[in-house]
C-alpha cells in the first residue's frame, strides 16, 4: 500500500498491499526530473511490451529474508505455494496445485515440472529448505520467524518432504493461520543458497547474511516469480524481464506474464513522480489525495482513469521511544525524557492534543478517514470506535487534565514541566522528503504549543532513520506508517511480540545485535503478546475476534502508537494498461503476471 507517495507500506509481497510482515515504511531524499526521466528509457524500448512504474526509494537488498523495507523487489520475483487474491483475499493455488487441510496437518502437492529462473527443477526439497534452514534459522535476523512461531514456547511447524512434489506441514499445537502463513511464504532456491549457510565470512558471520545485496549482479539472483531481475542502476531504475520458466499460462495456453519487461523508475520526490506521469513517462501512479482533483480533470486528455481502491491499509502514526534500556552504560533515551515517554497519561495527552480532522484535511484534502488502530479496517478482526475502541477526539482541555494527572505541572508562562521542573521538549523525526510528515509535524508543533509542550522536528535520510529504529535505538519520537498485517492479525505478530523483530517503541535486540541492559517490558506489553499467541491458537473465529479486539482495546489505552488517519487508495492507470485489478488490499500489481500494455 502506498500513501501520498511519501509513505509506503512494507509488505513481504512488495507489489501488493498485503503481507505477512509488519514494518516501518517511508521514503527519503530528492531527485531532479531529468535525472531519471522514464520517457528516455521508454524510447529505447519502443517495441517491447513493458510497464513503467515508479518507486519511492532505492531497494536495500535483493535478499528477501533480510529485507525490512519498502519498496522492495520480491513480489515480482518470488511466489509461495499459495497466493492471496488481491481483491477477495481468498487463497488460490500458486506453486502448489492443490492442498489438503486437516487442521494441524496440511499436505501440499506442487505442480509438475516447476523450474527456477536458472532452469533448475523446483521441488519439495526447496520448500523444506526454505522453512527448516532459512525461515526458522535463529542465526538469521528475519521477521518471518515471528509469524511462524506457535504457542507460548514459540515452536515452529514441522515441514517435511513426502515426495518430490508433496510436502507435509504439521503444527505442534492448534494454529488458526497455519494455511495462510505457510502457504503464502515465498519459496527459496536450495541449490543457490545452501552453501551460504555452511560457510562464514572473515567476521565469522554466515555468508547468507551478505548474499544477494544490492551490489550483486541482479541477473544472478535465482527466483521463481513472473519476473527476474535484469539490471539495477542506483538512483535511476530497477529493470525486470519476464521469467522464461514461470509456470502460469492463460486460458489459451499462452505462458505468462504477458509483459516482456517492467521498469521501476526510482523517483523519491512525489512532485517529480506526478510530473513524470502527467508528461506520459509513467504508465501508472498511486495518487496522493491532494493531487486527486488535478488529475481528475486530466483523465480524458491524458488517456488514463483514476480508480478508488478503498481505505488504505496503512496506519499512519507517531510513536515515542519507551525503551528504558541502553548499551555500554549509556541509555538510549535521556532518562528524564524516558520517564515522560513511559508515562501513559503523557501519551494520552498527546493523543487528545492532536487535531486529526484538520490534519486529514491539510494532508489529504479530507479524502480518508481517522484511524485509531493498527489493524487493517478491512479485516474482520478490526475493532471500530463504533464497536467500542477508545478514540481520542481533539480536546486540549482534556489533554491538560491528563498531564496534571500524570504528575506534570505548568509554570507561570504556561510551559509544561515535569515534577522536577524540567521543561517538556522532545524531537520528532520523519524521513527526508516526506511531505505528509512535514505537514503533520507543522501542525503538531502548533497543537502541542497549546498545551505547553515544545516539539522540534528533524527529517533524516531513510537509512539513518532505519538504523535508529532498528539498531541503535537512539531516538525520541518518530512519524511513520505500518500495515495492519493483512486480513489475519497474526501477520502483525512481529509488531506485538515482546521480542518481535520489529517493535520500535520498545525494541529488543535482534540476531547479531549487541545485548541491551535495563530494558523494561510492562505488563500490558506482555498481555498483548500473550493475546496474540492465544488468538493464533483459537480456531473459533468469533472467539478469535474477541481476543484481537481485546488487544486493540489495550493498545488504544496504552498508546504505544498514536494513530492519526488513513487516506483512500487512489491510482491513475493509462487506458492502454489492461487487466489491472486494483484494490487497497492487493494494490496495483498483485496480479502483474496477467497485466497487458496494449499497442505493443
Amino acid at each position: 500500500m502506498n500513501i501520498d507517495i511519501s509513505l509506503q507500506l512494507f509488505k513481504l509481497k512488495s507489489l501488493s498491499k498485503r503481507g505477512w510482515i509488519l514494518a516501518l515504511v517511508s521514503v527519503f531524499c530528492l531527485l531532479t526530473l531529468n535525472a531519471c526521466n522514464p520517457s528516455n528509457f521508454k524510447t529505447q524500448a519502443a517495441q517491447v511490451s513493458q510497464l513503467v512504474y515508479s518507486i519511492t526509494a532505492e531497494p536495500k537488498t535483493f535478499n528477501l529474508v533480510l529485507s525490512k523495507e519498502s519498496p522492495n523487489v520480491f513480489g515480482a520475483i518470488y511466489e509461495g505455494m499459495l497466493a492471496e487474491n488481491g481483491v477477495t483475499a481468498e487463497l488460490e493455488p500458486a506453486l502448489a496445485e492443490s492442498w489438503k487441510d486437516e487442521g494441524q496437518k496440511i499436505t501440499f502437492t506442487l505442480r509438475k515440472d516447476l523450474k527456477w529462473s536458472d532452469g533448475k527443477p523446483l521441488t519439495a526439497d526447496d520448500v523444506v529448505f526454505s522453512f527448516n534452514d532459512i525461515y526458522t534459522n535463529k542465526q538469521i535476523p528475519t521477521s518471518i520467524r515471528d509469524v511462524l512461531a506457535i504457542g507460548t514456547k514459540g515452536l515452529f511447524p514441522s515441514v517435511r518432504k513426502i515426495s518430490d512434489r508433496t510436502i507435509e506441514v504439521t503444527s505442534p499445537e492448534p494454529f488458526a493461520p497455519l494455511l495462510r502463513t505457510v502457504g503464502g511464504l515465498p519459496i527459496l532456491p536450495k541449490h543457490a543458497l545452501e552453501s551460504t549457510l555452511k560457510n562464514k565470512d572473515a567476521s565469522g558471520n554466515l555468508q547468507f547474511l551478505s548474499t544477494w545485496d544490492t551490489g550483486t549482479n541482479p541477473k544472478t539472483v535465482v527466483c521463481n516469480g513472473p519476473f527476474v531481475l535484469d539490471s539495477y542502476k542506483t538512483s535511476e531504475r530497477v529493470v525486470f524481464k519476464r521469467n522464461p520458466y514461470y509456470w502460469r499460462r492463460d486460458a489459451q495456453g499462452k505462458q505468462l506474464p504477458y509483459l516482456e519487461r517492467m521498469v521501476w523508475q526510482i523517483v523519491e520526490n512525489a512532485d517529480t513522480a506526478l510530473m513524470q506521469f502527467r508528461s506520459g513517462g509513467l504508465d501508472m501512479l498511486e495518487v496522493a489525495p491532494r493531487n486527486f482533483s488535478l488529475l481528475k480533470k486530466e483523465e480524458k486528455r491524458g488517456d488514463f482513469t483514476i480508480y478508488d481502491g478503498g481505505a488504505d491499509q496503512a496506519a499512519i502514526f507517531i510513536s515515542f521511544n519507551q525503551n528504558a534500556g541502553g548499551r555500554n552504560g549509556k541509555p538510549f533515551v535521556n532518562p528524564i525524557k524516558s520517564r515522560w515517554f513511559r508515562n501513559k497519561e503523557f501519551r494520552q495527552a498527546i493523543a487528545y492534543a492532536i487535531d486529526r480532522p484538520t490534519m486529514l484535511t491539510n494532508v489529504y484534502r479530507g479524502i480518508g478517514e481517522l484511524q485509531y488502530s493498527a489493524t487493517f479496517s478491512g479485516s474482520p478482526f478490526y475493532l471500530s470506535p463504533e464497536k467500542g475502541l477508545r478514540a481520542y477526539d481533539y480536546n486540549p482541555a482534556k489533554a491538560k487534565e491528563s498531564l496534571l494527572k500524570g504528575g506534570f505541572k505548568y509554570n507561570e508562562k504556561g510551559q509544561l514541566l515535569d515534577k522536577d521542573g524540567n521543561r517538556i521538549r522532545f524531537n520528532l523525526m520523519a524521513p527526508t522528503g516526506s511531505r505528509t510528515g512535514e505537514i503533520v509535524a507543522s501542525q503538531m508543533k502548533l497543537d502541542l504549543e497549546k498545551i505547553g509542550i515544545q516539539m522540534d522536528f528533524q527529517q533524516l535520510d531513510f537509512g539513518v532513520m532505519g538504523d535508529k529504529l532498528g539498531n541503535s535505538f537512539d531516538w525520541e519520537a518518530y512519524f511513520g506508517a505500518v500495515g495492519g498485517g493483512g486480513i489475519d492479525p497474526n501477520g502483525a505478530a512481529n509488531f506485538w511480540a515482546v521480542n518481535g523483530e520489529f517493535r520500535p517503541f520498545n525494541q529488543a535486540p535482534t540476531a547479531g545485535q549487541a545485548a541491551v541492559q535495563g530494558r523494561i517490558v510492562e505488563p500490558w506489553e506482555e498481555e498483548i503478546g500473550r493475546l496474540y499467541i492465544e488468538g493464533a491458537q483459537e480456531l473459533d473465529e468469533n472467539k478469535r475476534k474477541e481476543i484481537y479486539w481485546k488487544t486493540q482495546r489495550i493498545a488504544a489505552e496504552e498508546l504505544p502508537y498514536i494513530h492519526l488517519f488513513n487516506p483512500r487508495s487512489l491510482a491513475a492507470i493509462r487506458n492502454k494498461v489492461t487487466n489491472v485489478k486494483y484494490s487497497s488490499y492487493g494494490g496495483l500489481l498483485w496480479n502483474v503476471y496477467e497485466i497487458k500494455v496494449n499497442g505493443k
